[in-house]
């Protein structure tokens, strides 16, 4: 006898099957598709990749060549007084006036401090005594009431009060050495000066700069060389300096040497304490100049470099700079004329890197 639930199983079976075999398909299309979208994701970017490693920097470049460059050294300096004169007693005594103030002119001579004449005071009156005894003495030596001994002890005595009493004059008036500037004032009438000078008078007319030049020059700079200096309170303009002295030895610790220039300064534009650059000129010399644009420094070091392109390939060459003129550097070593220099777009270079040079 057919069992009819034999055969309804036996149906559901057969179309389960059937769904089971169209899911699987389903299934296989989707991961066809995800395989495919990410072959063609990984095809696009391979070649984009390749797209960008084949891409070359570009870059501008400019010839080297040989050019006339002058050989000037430059070096700072802060102006300074021509003299430099401390007004103090040789004495301590009580200051009865003061003559000057801070920014008077004062000539050679002219009376600055006078100071308490107590002590000149009783030395006059003794140096009056002793030329009364000297002349007493004398007279008794004539009539032979005394020796020559005594009146030679007596003479000395006089003389040396008599030279106290010079010293004490210089130094209870105080007149200036020079002709000058009253620069420092530290006392007031009645003070009693106590290890500072009472006044400083300054010379300056002309002033001076001292500089200290390396060794290698020591047989270039000699004395009248005229230099050019400049003045930050006057950036218009030049001023015309001269050497005036050459220290005859060299620093052992800096392999310098100073150099005194001196500046005419009539009309006391120029003042002790501003800033200068002196400009030394020892003529020229045949040299290469690439702009300072293309000079790269390496990190971590002091070590220059630029980058010269040969058959569009940007090789980096490391060099000796010099001076810094205007906006370019002088190239000691490194760069021969005729090198193709990069002058732009070198930041982003490496050793030996394929380039496109563009105008």
């Amino acid at each position: 006898m057919w069992n009819k639930n034999y055969d309804t199983n036996a149906k559901h079976y057969s179309m389960g099957k059937k769904q089971n075999k169209t899911l699987m398909k389903g299934i296989n299309l989707s991961h066809l598709v995800l395989l495919l979208g990410a072959a063609l994701l990984f095809s696009c970017g391979a070649k984009e990749e390749e797209e960008t490693e084949i891409a070359k920097p570009l870059v501008k470049v400019e010839t080297a060549i040989n050019r006339t460059i002058p050989l000037t050294n430059v070096y700072t300096a802060t102006v300074e007084s021509n003299v430099v004169n401390k007004i103090s007693p040789a004495m301590p005594a009580r200051i009865r006036k003061i003559h000057v103030e801070v920014g008077d002119r004062v000539r050679r001579g002219q009376i600055l401090v006078e100071l308490d004449k107590t002590n000149l005071s009783q030395t006059d009156i003794q140096i009056a005594n002793l030329e009364r005894d000297l002349q007493r003495y004398r007279e008794l030596y004539e009539v032979g009431g005394i020796s020559k001994q005594q009146i030679e002890q007596l003479e000395v005595q006089l003389d040396v009060a008599k030279s106290n009493a010079s010293n004490l004059s210089e130094n209870t008036t105080l007149r200036s050495p020079i002709n000058g500037v009253v620069t420092e004032r530290n006392y007031d009438s009645g003070d009693m000066p106590a290890g500072m000078h009472i006044l400083q008078i300054e010379d300056f007319n002309p002033v001076k700069l001292l500089v200290h030049a390396s060794e290698e020059l020591y047989t270039k700079i000699s004395k009248g060389m005229e230099v050019g200096v400049s003045v930050n309170v006057y950036p218009d303009e030049e001023f015309t300096g001269k050497v005036t002295l050459v220290h005859p030895t060299i620093n052992q610790a800096s392999h310098t040497f100073p150099v005194e220039i001196s500046i005419a300064n009539n009309d006391s534009r120029i003042r002790p304490g501003m800033f200068a650059r002196v400009n030394i000129n020892l003529g020229s010399n045949e040299g290469i100049l690439v702009p300072d644009a293309s000079v790269m420094k390496q990190t971590g070091s002091n070590d220059r470099h630029v980058f010269v392109v040969n058959n569009g390939v940007a090789q980096k060459r490391v060099i000796t700079i010099g001076q810094h003129l205007g906006s370019s550097y002088e190239v000691l070593s490194g760069v021969e004329a005729g090198d193709e220099i990069v002058v732009a777009g070198a930041s982003r270079l490496s050793d030996n890197q394929e380039v496109e040079v563009v105008e």
